[in-house]
């Protein structure tokens, strides 16, 4: 079943060979080393030690990402362009992360600034084989005041594509950010997967009765999750992938459900990661009768 992955993502800058080494053995099948709005790592070391720690077991680094507003600060800018050109030590061929906003802007508005910033990232991705993509995290910004992130939702997507045209820019899509806008996930896999690199394994639960009561921009209307806790239903989400042809990761974004904090992290990573994998059709069982369509 592996041509769909399940996995974690690990911070590049917290020892991610120990993480690694220490999340092995419960059953993790790929990971994503992620970035804070800098890559200061050295990489080539990092790369040696994580792919050290994995040794000869039957799992990949699919993503490497980093975080912030490239469009504002040009060290992360600097980032996207350090993880392009050190991807391949790691084995990944997808580079991950926020595609910046300017600051109260508008997505339209930005999408010049995007364009001057990510043309020549987008060229370089595709000279050394990465796949560039963003995440559709809206960072509490909205279409007519953008922070940090333009990838919001499907109208912001066809802008920024139309401005970096090519096969290998795309999206890394998490179906809590669909979930925290009140948009159809479902709707969104049928119309983008072909266009999806990664997948981050996060959910989102919508308190309706919260929302009749006070509306969206009342109190906390919405949590996100680990996979099978939330609203998603994965199996869906995997069966609309997979027929789009994805043959990447889903890796488990933690860190956010306020049912798992701190000491219980880990427990509820081990919960999305069993969860995924039934969700991915269980263990592989080979067909008596052969490969028959």
């Amino acid at each position: 079943m592996n041509d769909i992955r399940i996995g974690t993502l690990v911070e590049g800058s917290r020892d991610p060979a120990g993480m690694i080494a220490a999340l092995l053995p419960h059953g993790f099948e790929s990971f994503s080393i992620m970035f804070w709005r800098r890559v200061e790592a050295d990489l080539p070391r990092v790369a040696e030690q994580v792919l050290r720690a994995i040794g000869d077991a039957d799992v990949t680094i699919d993503c490497v990402s980093v975080y912030g507003n490239p469009l504002e600060d040009d060290f992360t800018a600097e980032g996207f362009a350090t993880l392009i050109d050190h991807a391949h030590l790691f084995g990944a061929s997808v580079v991950a992360g926020f595609a910046g906003a300017l600051t109260g802007q508008s997505v339209p508005d930005a999408i010049p600034r995007f364009t001057e910033v990510f043309a020549p990232l987008a060229e370089r991705a595709g000279e050394r084989g990465v796949r560039l993509a963003f995440e559709n995290c809206p960072m509490e910004g909205e279409w007519d005041r953008a922070v940090w992130n333009l990838a919001i939702n499907q109208d912001a997507w066809a802008l920024m594509l139309d401005a970096l045209p090519g096969e290998h820019v795309g999206l890394q899509w998490d179906p809590s950010h669909s979930h925290e806008q009140l948009t159809d996930p479902y709707a969104e896999l049928r119309a983008w997967a072909p266009r999806i690199f990664h997948v981050h394994g996060k959910d989102a639960t919508v308190h309706w009765d919260l929302v009749r009561a006070n509306g969206v921009r009342g109190r906390h209307w919405c949590d996100h999750r680990m996979p099978g806790f939330g609203d998603t239903d994965w199996r869906k989400a995997i069966a609309l992938l997979r027929a789009a042809g994805y043959r990447g990761a889903i890796d488990v974004e933690g860190w956010h459900d306020p049912a798992f904090a701190g000491e219980r992290e880990t427990t509820g990573q081990l919960a999305a990661l069993r969860h995924l994998k039934e969700a991915r059709g269980g263990d592989f069982v080979p067909n008596p009768l052969g490969d028959r369509e």
